[in-house]
């Protein structure tokens, strides 16, 4: 007889991020295979789109870092998994992961983990509490950057009995689609934004936050002009700066300094990326460190436009250079204002093209379905195991 698989996942906040839409996702795939799916979280705005009729919620404050809470979560944790016959428990972040990590050694249940980032660490102390995450049967790395890192960083933590695999993040395909884009929503947005209709677009969404390299590319931009003579564009840095207002404070300085308040605007939220994407010609993910996947550039390719990344972690692997989009290196706004230059002056075609051959990407390794697939696999290889 085969074991029903009844899957518990654990995240701190159910928000828009790339590992909570991934257990979003999940969560619901899950469903329609008919396996029991959970989620324990402490909230967040992707709540209210969970089918409760399909995927059970539990609220715990598994956000939280303080390890009383840990401890409770840990007590509450194992009683779910016991009432519910949870047999997979999936943690994809380091607080949470010790409450499920403690409560699978009390309840002799299966540890799963995503390795999400990099989880920077300056001592032994912080290493320890990262290495959480490899403490499960199966840990799950979001790309090869991801499993690189792991490799190169925890050896200590890894042995032959746990299993370190990757699984690349996948996005909604038919969400991301431009063909179900509204014209009418489009003009809505344009006009809200304030963008006109004839100038070059060029969209670069992310928090503002230093590492996202928005300072790099408003430098990029004065280059494009001083050095290339193109004014006849517009750039919306579309991210919120989740309370770093020093940070938009040196943003807005600079774009000030450099008189570019008339060619780049600020928009802190839009709750349709797709179509959002739309209204660009081209999208631009100037990170400084190391994506551990690069969300933006895979949605971009979805919605069929063309991508400009910094050479740098993730965004190597799902960007096919010079075909679907364009790698500098990071660090270079002389070199992100030279592609932009080559992109602006493709016609009409030579973009659709691009941005066809992005789509043809996305679909054939980083579509949602794949990624949900992989991770059943992988639960029912643990389970008959």
């Amino acid at each position: 007889m085969t074991t029903k698989i009844n899957v518990l996942q654990v995240i701190p906040k159910l928000g828009y991020g790339g590992a909570e839409t991934g257990c979003y996702d999940i969560a619901h795939y899950l469903a329609e295979q008919n396996c029991s799916s959970y989620i324990a979280t402490s909230g967040g705005e992707l709540l209210k789109f969970v089918k409760k009729n399909k995927v059970g919620v539990i609220k715990l404050p598994v956000h939280s870092k303080n390890p009383l809470l840990i401890i409770l979560n840990t007590i509450l944790i194992s009683i779910f998994i016991l009432i519910k016959k949870i047999n997979i428990v999936h943690a994809r972040s380091r607080a949470p992961a010790w409450s499920c990590y403690l409560a699978c050694i009390l309840t002799n249940r299966i540890f799963v983990t995503t390795f999400h980032g990099t989880y920077n660490f300056k001592n032994r102390i912080k290493k320890f509490y990262n290495s959480v995450m490899l403490r499960s049967k199966l840990t799950i790395a979001g790309s090869n950057f991801i499993f690189n890192h792991v490799n190169e960083n925890y050896k200590e933590y890894l042995s032959k009995k746990k299993k370190l695999r990757v699984i690349f993040r996948g996005i909604n395909i038919d969400y991301f689609n431009q063909k179900n884009i509204s014209i009418l929503k489009q003009e809505r947005l344009k006009k809200d934004w304030g963008l006109s209709e004839n100038k070059f677009t060029i969209l670069m969404p992310g928090r503002l936050t230093y590492w996202k390299g928005q300072v790099k590319f408003i430098e990029a931009l004065n280059i494009l002009i001083e050095d290339y003579d193109i004014t006849n564009f517009q750039a919306v840095l579309l991210g919120s700066d989740q309370g770093r207002k020093v940070y938009t404070k040196k943003l807005i300085s600079l774009i000030e300094r450099y008189s570019l308040g008339k060619k780049i605007k600020f928009i802190n939220h839009c709750k349709e990326m797709p179509l959002a994407y739309s209204l660009a010609d081209v999208v631009v993910s100037a990170s400084i460190e190391p994506e551990a996947f690069g969300r933006v550039a895979v949605e971009a390719q979805a919605m069929g436009k063309p991508i400009i990344a910094s050479n740098l972690g993730g965004s190597k692997e799902t960007i096919l250079n010079k075909k679907t989009g364009f790698l500098y290196k990071f660090e270079d706004p002389r070199e992100l204002a030279k592609i932009l230059n080559t992109v602006i002056q493709l016609n009409h075609d030579e973009l659709k093209y691009m941005g066809n051959e992005g789509r043809k990407n996305v679909a054939k390794k980083f579509d949602v379905e794949i990624m949900c697939e992989s991770n059943l696999r992988e639960y029912k290889k643990l389970l008959k195991n």
